[in-house]
């Protein structure tokens, strides 16, 4: 246990020290959720101004209700850089050189895994700094505010699995890039991230009750607008661990076998 507790902080610090090393990146991960709150935010705004919009978003601006959303939206796609960190290094024979060596094959999944939740958790924080000085109040103050981030960073965790599991089996940069894009988005946009259920078309509605990105943005939103809905948000963290598991066994099972 402690052999691989140490192979994987080293495979995660060599991660997030590559992470810092890429300005542009931690730059676009700033300015990204800022154009769509700035935007997106303020172009829908006007859904909520009138008691009927109002009382469909759950009694909140549209700002506030997108926000939870815009976390679960950087988390989303913040986690495929857990997959492509494995065809980097598969490309540039770094991978070949932690398998030389005497670590633990799981700690190198697992390793990528928690650096893209550092990652995840860092956006996070980045959001709701850029949605409260938009005027977005938090129900659940400093408190609910780092349960959000705990949240993202749980779900991003997730979604470097997922990741990491597709590219263990595909090889190329082109192909995951092509394949990831062809999951989250129809996973983001098929949830309630930017509109609630009960607007939607009754097919589409019902892909959101089913959609996964819904549990997770629900016990969000419900942290940002509603306050401690105890059970909703009991619900919600065992929804998302559960998932966090379950991604870390199948990453794990993929990478190794796609070295053995």
């Amino acid at each position: 246990m402690r052999t691989l507790m140490y192979d994987t902080y080293s495979v995660m610090w060599r991660e997030l020290k590559h992470w810092m090393d890429q300005k542009v990146r931690i730059l676009v991960s700033i300015f990204q959720p800022l154009i769509w709150l700035a935007l997106m935010g303020n172009v829908m705004a006007k859904l909520t101004d009138n008691p009927f919009g109002r009382q469909a978003f759950g009694g909140a601006s549209y700002l506030s209700f997108m926000t939870p959303g815009i976390i679960v939206m950087t988390s989303l796609f913040g986690g495929i850089f857990g997959g492509i960190s494995v065809v980097w290094d598969r490309r540039w024979g770094y991978l070949n050189k932690m398998l030389a060596a005497p670590i633990s094959r799981t700690a190198i999944p697992l390793g990528k895994m928690l650096a893209t939740a550092i990652q995840g958790a860092f956006q996070s924080l980045i959001v709701v700094i850029i949605a409260s000085l938009f005027g977005v109040e938090f129900a659940t103050g400093i408190p609910g505010i780092i349960a959000i981030i705990l949240l993202a960073a749980c779900f991003n965790f997730t979604m470097a699995g997922l990741s990491i599991a597709i590219a263990s089996r595909i090889k190329t940069m082109e192909v995951l890039t092509a394949v990831i894009n062809f999951l989250t988005m129809p996973l983001m946009f098929t949830s309630s991230a930017m509109f609630p259920i009960n607007v939607m078309p009754d097919w589409l509605a019902t892909i959101a009750r089913w959609n996964p990105i819904t549990y997770v943005v629900n016990p969000l939103r419900t942290l940002v607008i509603s306050g401690w809905e105890t059970g909703d948000l009991i619900k919600g963290f065992l929804y998302v661990l559960f998932l966090a598991i379950l991604m870390l066994f199948i990453a794990r099972h993929e990478f190794k076998r796609s070295i053995a």
